[in-house]
């Protein structure tokens, strides 16, 4: 499966790119949990995401940002002394300042999703040599740039062009699938796509 044989890592990993990965997010609610858990992630390992994410949901109510928005010292407390959960004041309350900047975005354009998607004019991108077997994926391009320089002007957090790349690629707005893997074909059977150059990469 060239790319994706990081599936075959645990049966965690198969489940989430199975089911999960790469297929288009249409929901506000599950945009924002898939931008929190990479937030969350950074300078850990995306399995223990996987491996905590019960626990992620518990504690963010489910990652409903417009009930995030109203969090307050007691709840980031609260969240800290949770059974396994990640002791990063810093980044819980970075998820806690995300779902305002969400509330901000949601209001402007109609929706968390619509914001997103109209990067690609509401259609998956499939970059030119991405889903070949064995193919170099890159960490960032220059459209994960433009999206990261435009949140963080928005006064979201940890939202630099390499989660925001990931972020991307788990929500279904660029499709990285191996093209021999079947999601590869689920996902442009069943969803409008668009062919694209690439766009100034860094592996």
């Amino acid at each position: 499966m060239g790319y994706c044989e990081w599936a075959n890592a645990n049966e965690r990993n198969k489940v989430y790119h199975d089911l999960e990965w790469g297929i288009p997010v249409h929901d506000d609610i599950k945009m924002f949990e898939h931008l929190s858990l990479e937030c969350l992630q950074c300078g850990l390992s995306w399995d223990l995401m996987l491996k905590k994410r019960d626990i992620f949901k518990a504690c963010f109510g489910g990652f409903d940002f417009e009930k995030i928005a109203g969090y307050t010292d007691s709840d980031v407390k609260r969240i800290l002394e949770y059974k396994d959960m990640i002791k990063s004041e810093r980044k819980i309350k970075g998820i806690i300042n995300n779902a305002k900047c969400a509330c901000k975005l949601k209001e402007e354009f109609g929706s968390l999703c619509a914001y997103f998607w109209q990067y690609s004019k509401d259609k998956t991108i499939i970059y030119n040599g991405h889903s070949k077997e064995n193919s170099k994926i890159p960490v960032s391009n220059g459209l994960s740039k433009r999206i990261s320089k435009d949140l963080k002007k928005r006064g979201f957090k940890y939202v630099g062009e390499i989660t925001i790349y990931s972020h991307m690629q788990a929500c279904g707005i660029i499709n990285d699938h191996d093209i021999n893997c079947p999601c590869y074909k689920k996902i442009t059977e069943e969803y409008p796509y668009v062919k694209l150059k690439t766009d100034e990469e860094v592996y």
